[in-house]
């Protein structure tokens, strides 16, 4: 356990270290950073290649490890509870806090559009529900759909359930193989990651400049502001309260795959990352983080829940419009409920907040003045987005370790 940890520690030490550079070359070296981009991007290229056949095979092993439905119904009733718990305080915590230090001065926008929002079709719970269903689980894992290959992986595996024993172990044996395989993948490209990361944030730093930056500093400070109480505070009470464990501790062992996120802006492809080090360093039964992990890569989203509240409440000053009480209820609740369906993957948070704006009255174009800096920001809330899961993994871990059930033999030693 002590060598693994001293590898990560290594490996992080080398992450900050590229960012440090990733910075200072963005800055002094534009034309280069933008032109090495390539880099980056086949880092995050290797990253999403393991997403869909670890997710399905982790999900499918990790059900049938389980070895039956009631212990599927206790796991997934305790991880779907955390996940919107966690996004609903991230959603709560942003609405107060706007409420406190109220930004955004009325400014005019005429004249700016923002392309994407008339591609966006008007949200309805009706279609949000169908698209969750595969209806070619070909074309689901070709085009990557998180939600549709992960319904289709547990119902594949509790189909296993039912299947006479020896073809259940035959089939076990081969998704596990497939797991072991992809993570050790994962195990070579997290040694990239310094790379990655330098490429990565020299590109961000050289495309949207320190000068966009400055000019929504009030702005980006209340994003970070709430997402580092909520990283800082909110998470590790209830780690401490749900798990029994030292929060500050582990979060501090687990800190590579938060640093991952921030670097890639993308929880899909974080996934491999978070896996290996629970498991390795955060002392995460395996079984669990094969099941909750990559559900929480689908459906939590603290950080983007904690954005989307308070990007659509500074739109509204900007607009000036005051939101009532019941207007701001109705807006936590919304992106809770849309927090589900927004992809995995970098921006893809700009795409709900078209569909929120939409249904709450307020004017899209107002989305052009923040969307220069959404792509910093989104790493930050990526970042968030992840240790929800490390924190809400480790409590099922710790929840299914208190439950088992204890034999003779443990009584008597």
């Amino acid at each position: 356990m002590i060598q693994k940890i001293k590898k990560y520690s290594t490996t992080n030490t080398l992450v900050i270290l590229g960012i440090i550079l990733g910075v200072l070359f963005g800055s002094f070296l534009p034309e280069l950073a933008l032109q090495q981009q390539v880099i980056g991007q086949v880092f995050i290229s290797f990253l999403k290649m393991l997403v869909v056949p670890l997710v399905f095979s982790s999900i499918y092993v990790s059900i049938m490890g389980l070895g039956s439905l009631d212990e599927l119904k206790t796991i997934g009733l305790r991880t779907i509870s955390l996940y919107i718990l966690t996004t609903a305080l991230a959603v709560l915590l942003a609405i107060v806090v706007m409420n406190i230090f109220p930004i955004g001065v009325p400014v005019s926008v005429e004249g700016l559009e923002f392309e994407k929002a008339s591609q966006i079709a008007e949200f309805s719970l009706k279609s949000m529900i169908l698209s969750f269903i595969p209806v070619n689980v070909f074309n689901s894992f070709a085009n990557g759909s998180m939600m549709q290959i992960i319904i289709f992986s547990i119902l594949f595996a509790i189909a296993s359930l039912h299947l006479k024993e020896h073809r259940q172990v035959l089939m076990l044996d081969f998704f596990t193989g497939v797991t072991n395989a992809m993570l050790k993948m994962a195990e070579w490209i997290i040694k990239l990651t310094p790379i990655g990361v330098f490429s990565l944030i020299s590109y961000v730093i050289a495309d949207q400049g320190i000068e966009v930056i400055l000019g929504l500093w009030k702005y980006m400070l209340m994003v970070i502001g709430v997402l580092l109480i909520h990283a800082i505070f909110t998470l590790p009470l209830i780690l401490a309260f749900f798990g029994r464990t030292n929060p500050y501790k582990y979060l501090n062992a687990i800190r590579e795959a938060p640093i991952m996120a921030f670097s890639t802006a993308s929880s899909a492809a974080t996934l491999p990352v978070s896996m290996r080090i629970v498991e390795e360093v955060g002392g995460v039964d395996e079984k669990n983080a094969s099941f909750v992990l990559p559900l929480g890569a689908t459906v939590s989203m603290d950080g983007t829940a904690a954005y989307l509240t308070i990007a659509v409440l500074y739109i509204s000053h900007l607009a000036g419009v005051d939101l009532s009480f019941m207007d701001q209820i109705l807006l936590g609740i919304t992106v809770v409920a849309l927090s589900v369906g927004v992809a995995a993957l970098p921006s893809a948070s700009l795409v709900m907040m078209v569909v929120i704006l939409n249904q709450i009255g307020l004017p899209v174009e107002y989305i052009a003045l923040i969307v220069a800096v959404d792509r910093i920001l989104d790493m930050a809330r990526t970042s968030l987005n992840v240790t929800s899961d490390l924190v809400v993994v480790k409590i099922i871990d710790q929840m299914q370790k208190r439950n088992k059930p204890t034999t003779k033999k443990e009584i008597n030693v």
